[in-house]
């Protein structure tokens, strides 16, 4: 019977991640909701996905809270920048699809959809790299889109990811109970691979002024 409640051992810590998982995930959308916060809320979800599942640090809830608190501001100042982006990228995604009828228009669109994938890579470079280091907003953009074009396939890969779990959440709902937490940690297991490099005593110039403290 000791055994059987022991938080130590495999069920109670599978139930615990459980836990996690929903409740970072429903935190992440509750705090989405004014739109502004969408970057503070996302940086502090990959930063606690990678912090809490990946290094096992205790307090996962603790870790997301601080870690919104610090990334509050510049989180929305980055947030303001993208918005009027995605805005302007959306109509004219709007548009490329309303001309799919004719040879030209269906040829344009695809070429269209393609190109997106590069801003689009931009911004799922930018949270993370918010989140677990700290950057001047201009450096980060612009770390955010040497990092996208650099590791390419990683960009297409992850941006897709994103992508299809979005569309996934957004035909259902249920799995906001669980996809943002999911979507952090599958994104994870891409940039942590690639971060460390930047960050070694021979690479740290690749980042030249961009990279400066990992957030403790």
């Amino acid at each position: 019977m000791h055994q059987v409640f022991d938080p130590d051992n495999a069920w109670w810590r599978f139930v615990s991640r459980c836990v996690d998982v929903v409740g970072l995930s429903v935190f992440w959308a509750i705090i989405c909701l004014p739109v502004v916060t969408v970057g503070p809320v996302t940086s502090a979800l990959y930063y606690t996905v990678v912090k809490c599942f990946r290094q096992n640090e205790k307090g996962t809830f603790g870790v997301f809270y601080r870690a919104f608190r610090e990334n509050l501001k510049q989180g929305v100042l980055a947030t303001l920048i993208c918005l009027p982006v995605a805005m302007a990228l959306a109509f004219g995604y709007a548009v490329m699809r309303a001309n799919w009828g004719s040879d030209l228009g269906a040829v344009m669109f695809v070429a269209y959809d393609i190109a997106l994938i590069v801003p689009a890579g931009v911004v799922c470079w930018l949270f993370p790299l918010l989140g677990r280091f700290t950057f001047r907003l201009r450096d980060a953009f612009r770390a955010a889109g040497m990092l996208a074009l650099r590791h390419l396939p990683s960009t297409v890969v992850v941006t897709l990811l994103t992508l299809e779990l979005g569309i996934f959440t957004l035909e259902r709902w249920w799995p906001i109970c669980f996809a943002p937490a999911l979507c952090a940690l599958l994104t994870s297991l891409f940039f942590e691979r690639i971060f460390p490099n930047y960050l070694s005593e021979d690479e740290t110039e690749k980042l030249e002024e961009t990279s400066e403290t990992p957030i403790q």
